[in-house]
């Protein structure tokens, strides 16, 4: 009964997350008007606004003007509630529970946004930080990196929160500063922006959840993830003749090889980094412990 609840739950808050995905990038109100079809302004009826049931008795279409409704809605609302269930698995009835559903929540409205439409808001992005930091103080991360620290030089330890916020501070200012360097040296090298400061702002707010070691698992996991689908998707656009006619016009006018002005089409296709930072940021959160056991391991 518990997991259905959770369950149930998860979906509900998913469908709230689908309000804030849709319109906290458009600078519109998540409260104010009720859920309406954006062609018809017909509100939607509450019997066709229950997760996942009422986009498929829909048939994904709206009932009055039959506008086509983005499988976002559905498959946003039930990946909410599997990580709701799985959050009760790993953490119980607990503290740590609530941390990481309320963090749950910001990763999925900051990844899906990005994937949507390139943008990591700050209005998720600046509250998120804080009550990583709040929420730090409460549960600390798992690092016993700021007792070590803070031990060495004040050879004195302070209470439990204030550990878990400088837990917080630490990983918040590693995260965001390697990302914010990573930008730097690509902008040197390349001559032009690789990544927004977005990115490193939603890394500010991970880290400040995750702490020091969860901050950087999550940039080594997020970028090999950006980089192994990355690649694969230009291969695969490449193979499928994305970009053809393009290539073809540009090379009549002496402009280089078809293939050489194709390969350097779909090489220009970006993927948005901070969709993959937090895919990398829940697997680190629900796959931590072991993770946590191969670094501590690796580290020695």
């Amino acid at each position: 009964m518990v997991i259905a609840l959770f369950f149930l739950v998860g979906m509900v808050v998913g469908s709230f997350l689908n309000v804030c995905i849709t319109r906290i990038p458009e600078g519109v109100s998540i409260v104010t008007p009720p859920s309406h079809c954006p062609r018809c302004a017909t509100p939607i009826k509450p019997y066709d606004n229950v997760p996942v049931l009422g986009w498929l008795w829909l048939r994904g279409k709206c009932r009055s003007c039959r506008l086509p409704i983005s499988p976002m809605y559905p498959l946003v609302e039930l990946f909410t509630g599997l990580l709701f269930v799985l959050c009760y698995w790993e953490f119980g009835l607990t503290q740590a529970a609530v941390k990481w559903l309320f963090f749950t929540c910001l990763i999925i409205i900051l990844a899906v946004t990005d994937l949507r439409v390139r943008l990591l808001p700050d209005l998720v992005n600046g509250p998120g930080f804080a009550a990583g930091l709040l929420f730090s103080a409460v549960v600390p991360p798992r690092d016993g990196i700021a007792p070590w620290l803070i031990w060495n030089v004040f050879h004195r330890l302070p209470r439990r929160p204030i550990l878990g916020l400088v837990e917080g501070l630490l990983g918040a200012a590693l995260g965001s500063l390697l990302l914010w360097s990573a930008a730097a040296l690509y902008r040197v090298l390349r001559g032009r922006e690789g990544m927004g400061m977005g990115d490193v702002k939603m890394m500010a707010m991970v880290g400040a959840f995750l702490g020091v070691r969860g901050a950087l698992l999550t940039i080594l996991l997020g970028t090999f993830l950006g980089t192994v689908v990355g690649v694969s998707l230009i291969v695969l656009l490449y193979m499928l003749g994305w970009g053809r006619r393009v290539a073809e016009r540009a090379s009549r006018r002496g402009l280089g090889s078809v293939r050489a002005l194709r390969w350097t089409i779909v090489s220009q296709y970006q993927l948005p980094l901070g969709t993959f930072l937090g895919i990398a940021a829940l697997i680190v959160v629900y796959l931590g412990v072991p993770l946590f056991r191969y670094w501590g391991a690796w580290t020695v």
